[in-house]
């Protein structure tokens, strides 16, 4: 362990919100996503941080953290925005939705405020990221919609920096506050649950209507780096025919050039009786997205070298070869096909990034930031 010295001065952890009316009946109806939480006197929302005190929705997790972290911005996961640079990551508590298989749920499930034992505020997380040598600043871990006040008070503080801000969020967010938090996100991966309405009331505990709309949003009004992953479930979102209209939906609605990540899924929380995605099933969906026009299509969470390596669109050379999260061969010129000239979508600069697969820990406190 080594430390960094940098004073830590958080500001409160409670600041008022936006997003939210006064219904008839006396009640605070919360605006900021489709669940629609109907508040009374000291209530929380269903995403725990944002609650009614003093007759307003306030935001309770500001400029509180449940950790902090140096990835690969591969891990968030991003192919095609910033390729081998590390990113400083972190969250707070809580969650929008009731996922039972959240493989964050010690985090996104939290109801103790002790989970965010961590305080920085956004020019404190600046300075870490100047000093970490970070080219972006992830808003991830759970999901950042819930805590847009803060997301949105750091990355105006990155933008002047000169470092970019990155959201890992599931997209269930209203029009209103969704236009507000995508104007300061300059990559975002979305994780789509599924391509059906009854596995989203069922096992999310949400709507995919909302969570279309979101991805429509980006591709059509926003200048927002966008990727997506699907976490393959055997049994539950897994079939040809599901993984089959989902991929032909992105093509038609968003393009072929939107990289998706199929993941693979491991028990957790309360599907620990599912079995793990076998390397076969996600090796499958890969095929099924590519033969309905996905340019870029990845297997995440298991070690499949072709499925992590970015080709050519048109002529399919090896662009990016990867291993896990380390770049092992950067062919790409001026963002190009070596072979064919093709352009290749996304976010490059002329060489990759040399961070690969580290993960570093950040513990951030009064003394200084101790490094992990």
């Amino acid at each position: 362990m080594r430390t960094l010295f940098l004073m830590v001065r958080p500001p409160g952890s409670t600041v008022s919100t936006e997003y939210w009316s006064r219904l008839d009946d006396g009640r605070l109806l919360c605006e900021l996503c489709p669940r629609a939480c109907k508040l009374s006197a000291g209530q929380r929302g269903l995403c725990f941080v944002r609650a009614r005190e003093d007759d307003a929705i306030v935001l309770t997790s500001y400029a509180r953290s449940s950790g902090f972290a140096v990835d690969p911005i591969e891990k968030k996961p991003l192919h095609h925005f910033l390729p081998g640079t590390p990113v400083l990551s972190f969250g707070t508590a809580g969650c929008n939705l009731t996922c039972k298989f959240c493989q964050n749920w010690d985090i996104s499930k939290s109801r103790q405020m002790d989970t965010l034992a961590e305080a920085a505020g956004p020019e404190q997380i600046v300075q870490a990221a100047e000093r970490l040598g970070c080219r972006s600043v992830a808003f991830t871990y759970n999901d950042p919609v819930i805590f847009l006040e803060y997301a949105r008070d750091v990355a105006a503080a990155c933008k002047d920096a000169g470092i970019r801000s990155v959201a890992v969020t599931a997209g269930y967010i209203n029009p209103r506050p969704r236009s507000e938090f995508f104007s300061f996100i300059d990559a975002a991966n979305i994780d789509l649950k599924a391509f059906d309405e009854a596995f989203y009331r069922r096992i999310a505990g949400g709507q995919l209507a909302p969570v279309l709309d979101t991805l429509r949003y980006l591709r059509n009004e926003t200048d927002v780096w966008f990727e997506i992953t699907n976490l393959v479930i055997p049994d539950h979102n897994d079939s040809d025919d599901e993984l089959r209209r989902m991929s032909a939906w992105i093509v038609d609605e968003l393009g072929p050039d939107v990289p998706l990540h199929f993941s693979a899924f491991h028990p957790n929380y309360k599907m620990l009786n599912v079995s793990p995605t076998s390397r076969a099933t996600l090796r499958r969906a890969r095929q099924i997205a590519t033969e309905e026009g996905i340019h870029h299509v990845y297997t995440g969470n298991i070690h499949d070298r072709e499925g992590d390596t970015t080709c050519c669109a048109a002529c399919g050379t090896s662009l990016i070869v990867r291993d896990w999260y380390e770049i092992l061969e950067w062919n790409l010129r001026d963002g190009r096909c070596p072979t064919c000239g093709t352009p290749c979508a996304g976010v490059f600069e002329p060489s990759s990034g040399e961070w690969g697969a580290r993960r570093l820990a950040v513990k951030m406190g009064a003394d200084g930031i101790a490094l992990y």
